[in-house]
């Protein structure tokens, strides 16, 4: 089997629906165009930086702020991005810090914000990142190796409640409490260290006839821990309106997430901003009270058969875009 480090970068990550998400970006950098303003977009998970690649290539006036909580990932982006580097701004944060990413870069709007939710190519591929359950690793699972608790950490010291909670909660998972419940009794006798000692436990309470419609038995269960190292459904209920709060008028943002839990946040913000907040029956429509943002997708985008075909890891995405039509409020 061939070393993923071998390959080169745009070789070891596929964007997912990349020209669609350059297309519905586009608008928003002619707006800014049309008002003499230079075009500003944030690749607020930058990952390998294939997205960001694409943006720069098609618009050579477009200036890139790049940002990744993955160390690595940046450092990859930083080679891949190298012929940019006089159009680009690399961060090493959490996309939920936008507002302070730009006030350091001196920014004060942009005219467009992406984000690709989830784990991304790189960390699925360095086993010793612990992220899949397909081999064995150290069970890690931290997206910034430099800081937080590890999948270990949670699995070994979270009480038997807290693990039924976030195994059900983050991992939908029905087996919850049967899983929960092994994972005490086994690391009562060792701790847990690696992904396969926590695979062969889950597989001994997962009934078989659940993997035909449900995949892996241990899926679940690794997206749950995955999601409460990282914190990333309490990052994501910020970033989404960072973004929003972030982009000019005309100024779009384009989302995609990888499962339900995910594309319920997004939807909700969304379908809120989109909304007047006139009380119902109010005679007259306010200024105050119109909608700030314009729904760009019908429902869901997802990728084409030709695109899984491709890129297997693109099968669960879920776009959704909006654009801000009704200028920010400013302090």
């Amino acid at each position: 089997m061939t070393d993923p480090h071998q390959k080169p970068t745009s070789e070891r990550h596929v964007p997912v629906l990349k020209d669609r998400c350059i297309n519905l970006l586009a608008p928003g950098f002619e707006s800014a165009r049309s008002r003499g303003e230079a075009p500003v977009v944030i690749d607020a998970t930058l990952g390998m930086g294939g997205h960001s690649e694409a943006m720069l290539q098609r618009f050579p006036d477009l200036h890139l702020v790049g940002i990744d909580r993955d160390e690595e990932a940046l450092a990859l982006a930083g080679e891949r991005l190298k012929p940019f580097d006089v159009r680009i701004d690399l961060v090493h944060a959490v996309y939920d810090e936008i507002p302070e990413v730009l006030a350091d870069l001196g920014f004060t709007q942009v005219h467009g914000v992406l984000m690709d939710l989830g784990v991304s190519s790189l960390q699925l591929d360095e086993r010793e990142r612990g992220f899949a359950y397909s081999f064995d690793a150290p069970l890690d699972m931290r997206m910034d190796t430099s800081r937080g608790q590890t999948a270990a950490d949670v699995v070994n010291n979270y009480s038997e409640e807290d693990l039924v909670r976030i195994i059900r909660k983050w991992g939908e998972e029905k087996f919850a409490g049967r899983i929960a419940n092994r994972i005490v009794a086994a690391r009562a006798a060792k701790p847990f260290t690696t992904t396969g000692e926590l695979v062969e436990q889950i597989r001994g309470v997962v009934p078989a006839g659940a993997a035909k419609s449900g995949g892996h038995p241990a899926k679940r269960t690794f997206q749950a821990l995955r999601i409460e190292v990282n914190e990333e459904l309490d990052v994501l209920e910020r970033a989404i309106p960072a973004a929003v709060n972030a982009i000019a008028l005309g100024g779009r943002v384009v989302v995609m997430s990888y499962h339900s839990l995910e594309d319920k946040i997004v939807k909700g913000f969304f379908q809120a901003g989109s909304k007047s907040s006139a009380p119902l029956g109010f005679p007259v429509e306010l200024e105050e009270h119109k909608a700030e943002l314009k729904t760009l997708t019908k429902g869901t985008e997802v990728p084409t058969a030709a695109e899984i075909a491709e890129n297997p890891r693109a099968a669960s995405a879920r776009l959704r875009a909006v654009e801000r039509i009704k200028a920010r409020r400013t302090a």
